[in-house]
C-alpha cells in the first residue's frame, strides 16, 4: 500500500468523557452548522462543527456544544430523528440513545428548559442498532442480541416484533419507502421486511460469518454493504443474493461498515481495537487499495458527514475526523 494514504486525523476535538459512539444528524436541520452527537460513559453531548471545506473563513474545524444530556449508563448506539430542527422557535433537539442497560431512551430538548427523556423498554439482551423512520420520525427500530428486530412508535409501544434466526447487528430504513427496513443478523443473513404486511420480501447471504455490520447504500438503494470476518462485502440487490464484490482488509476482523452520504462508491470499515490501534479504511469500489488508512488508539464508532467526503470516529477523550477527496 502507498505510504501516503496512511495519515493522522485532519481534525479532532477534545472531549470529557471516553467516546463509545458518534453520529452526524444525516437529516437537514435548517441551520449552517453541523449536527453531531456523541456518547461516553455517562454523558450524550450534542454539538455543532463547521469544517474550513465548508467555509472559507473556518481554519480546520469550528466545534460549540450545544446541550450535555447526563445518561447515567454507558452509550451504546446513538440515532436522530428527522424532526429535529434548529432554525424553528424554540429548536428541537429529538435523537434516541442504546444503552448498556438494554433500554432505549428518547431524548427531546428545545436547548432550554425543556429536557424530557422517555424509556423504551422490551429487549431482553443488548442492542446492536437502531434507527428512526426518515420520513415522519415516528417510530424507531432497533435490533439485539435477543434475536429480535422490534418497531416502537413515540409513545414507547412496540407497534411490530421480528423473530430473527441469531443475534440482530444492523438495521436501516428505506430512505423513501418507509414501509421498507433492512436487518442484518449476526449468521450472515441480511433481510428486507415489508411493514406493512409484516413479513421479509427478500434475502441476502453474505457466506460468511460473523456478520458485524451492515448498511444500506442511501444514494443507491440496489446497493447493501457489509463486513463480515475480515472482509467487506458489496451486494447489487437487483442480480444476485450473494455478494458482487468482496475483500478482505481487516487483520483483527471487521467490525463496521458504513455508506458515504454523497457518493455510491465511497464508504469507510473499521477493524476491532487490536493489540495496538483500531484501523479505520476509506475505500472506493473503483481502487482495488484502500484510499485512506488511519490508526485510532481505541476507536469505537463511525459516521460520515451530510454533504461532505469526511468522517467521524469516536477516541480517547477526543472526536476524530478524516477528510477524503471525491
Amino acid at each position: 500500500m502507498k505510504q501516503d494514504a496512511t495519515r493522522n486525523a485532519a481534525y479532532t476535538v477534545d472531549c470529557e468523557d471516553y467516546v463509545h459512539v458518534v453520529e452526524f444528524n444525516p437529516f437537514e436541520s435548517g441551520d449552517s452548522g453541523n449536527l453531531i452527537a456523541y456518547g461516553g460513559n455517562n454523558f450524550v453531548v450534542i454539538g455543532t462543527c463547521t469544517f474550513q471545506e465548508e467555509e472559507a473563513d473556518i481554519e480546520g474545524i469550528q466545534y460549540k456544544t450545544l446541550r450535555t444530556f447526563h445518561h447515567g449508563v454507558r452509550v451504546d448506539g446513538i440515532a436522530w430523528s428527522p424532526e429535529t430542527r434548529l432554525n424553528s422557535l424554540p429548536p428541537v433537539i429529538k435523537f434516541c440513545t442504546s444503552a448498556a442497560d438494554m433500554k432505549i431512551r428518547l431524548f427531546t430538548s428545545d436547548l432550554q428548559g425543556k429536557n424530557e427523556y422517555k424509556v423504551l423498554e422490551g429487549h431482553t439482551d443488548f442492542i446492536n442498532g437502531l434507527v428512526f423512520d426518515p420520513k415522519e420520525g415516528q417510530e424507531i427500530a432497533s435490533v439485539s442480541d435477543d434475536h429480535t428486530c422490534r418497531i416502537w412508535n413515540l409513545e414507547g409501544i412496540q407497534t411490530a416484533h421480528f423473530l430473527l434466526h441469531s443475534p440482530g447487528m444492523s438495521v436501516c430504513w428505506h430512505p423513501e419507502e418507509s414501509f421498507k427496513l433492512m436487518v442484518a443478523e449476526k449468521n450472515g443473513t441480511i433481510r428486507f421486511y415489508d411493514l406493512l404486511a409484516q413479513q421479509a420480501i427478500l434475502s441476502l447471504e453474505s457466506e460468511q460469518i460473523p456478520l458485524m455490520s451492515a448498511h444500506w447504500c442511501l444514494k443507491n438503494t440496489f446497493k447493501v454493504g457489509a463486513v463480515a470476518g475480515n472482509d467487506w462485502l458489496i451486494w447489487d440487490i437487483t442480480r444476485s443474493s450473494y455478494p458482487q464484490d468482496k475483500r478482505p482488509v481487516h487483520m483483527d476482523r471487521a467490525c463496521l461498515f458504513r455508506w458515504s452520504t454523497i457518493n455510491e462508491n465511497l464508504f469507510a470499515t473499521t477493524g476491532y481495537p487490536g493489540k495496538m490501534a483500531s484501523q479505520f479504511q476509506i475505500h472506493h469500489l473503483g481502487h482495488p487499495q484502500p484510499i485512506l488508512v488511519g490508526s485510532v488508539a481505541v476507536g469505537s464508532g463511525l459516521s460520515w458527514h451530510r454533504t461532505l467526503p469526511l468522517c467521524a470516529i469516536g477516541g480517547d477523550h477526543k472526536l476524530l475526523f478524516w477528510v477524503t477527496e471525491m
